[in-house]
């Protein structure tokens, strides 16, 4: 008889490319997750996987269990869903994906006292600038600023987030105040690589999109305000980054007329976790824990 564990390690190595991977986003040993794919391969009388030293993929048996199998673990996990909901509990594996600095700076601090409120929630976070493919990476949501193209996400708005073009006191005595958008190409930037190099602006009904010189390219926004607040240049940046140095006058708010474009903050989750419990109740929280408008706005 297959084992259900069995099943979900073998959704998981799917998913993951590879059994290394899989168990570090089940929170297992490599051995144990290679065990239970052992294990479900005996009891299929089939092999799903073929396995050599450089990749491993799927046989055509493997390819047929594979949307089953999946149906499977979501079915189960719904009904562990249900049941938690009947209980009036939120507990189990809840798996989150976020941007490393705004993860650090905000989700964190968000997440402590909802895992406090929800002892039973099993939580996973990763945090990473990179692109994430939030079903097939295997998480339940994912938190995003910026938009979310992907049509087969569900989208919900956690709050927004104007972006500054900020500089440092030293720094703008020494090259001066910018106050045109031709001054700010001249300028040196601080650019972040992670996103087009293009800063755009809003000019009434349209847009102006400027190419600064760059003195600095980096693909984390920490290192971005901490190069400003060095006295590096001039650069954009979302106000969950700066806005305790506005107010203590560590940076300032180069006003030049025009408004840069800002950006949503959002969790994004595939449609099969629309009716979640966990996922309903995180939002919630994130919301009020950030406020409308955010804390970091006002």
């Amino acid at each position: 008889m297959m084992k259900l564990d069995g099943v979900a390690a073998f959704v998981a190595v799917a998913e993951a490319g590879s059994i290394s991977e899989a168990a570090r986003r089940m929170g297992l040993a490599k051995s144990v997750v290679s065990e239970r794919l052992a294990e479900l391969e005996r009891s299929a009388g089939a092999r799903l996987m073929q396995r050599t030293t450089r990749k491993l993929s799927l046989t055509e048996d493997g390819q047929a269990f594979l949307e089953r199998a999946r149906r499977i673990v979501r079915e189960m996990a719904e009904a562990a869903e249900e049941l938690t909901q009947r209980r009036g509990t939120l507990s189990g594996p809840l798996r989150l994906a976020g941007p490393i600095s705004f993860g650090s700076l905000h989700l964190g601090p968000a997440l402590y006292p909802f895992l406090a409120a929800h002892p039973l929630i099993n939580l996973s976070l990763d945090l990473d600038d990179r692109f994430i493919d939030v079903a097939a990476d295997g998480y339940d949501a994912v938190i995003r600023h910026g938009p979310i193209r992907d049509k087969n996400l569900i989208a919900k708005r956690l709050g927004s987030s104007r972006r500054l073009l900020v500089a440092s006191p030293a720094y703008l005595a020494a090259n001066g105040t910018p106050a045109s958008l031709d001054d700010i190409v001249a300028a040196s930037a601080i650019l972040y690589t992670n996103r087009e190099t293009d800063w755009r602006f809003r000019e009434g009904a349209g847009e102006t999109v400027i190419r600064p010189r760059a003195a600095l390219r980096v693909n984390n926004g920490v290192v971005m305000r901490d190069a400003a607040l060095a006295g590096l240049g001039i650069t954009l940046l979302p106000t969950f980054f700066i806005h305790r140095h506005l107010a203590d006058g560590s940076l300032v708010h180069i006003d030049i007329g025009v408004e840069a474009e800002g950006a949503e903050l959002n969790i994004a989750y595939p449609q099969n976790r629309s009716s979640s419990a966990k996922i309903i109740a995180l939002t919630e929280w994130l919301r009020k824990a950030f406020g409308d408008p955010a804390y970091w706005e006002v």
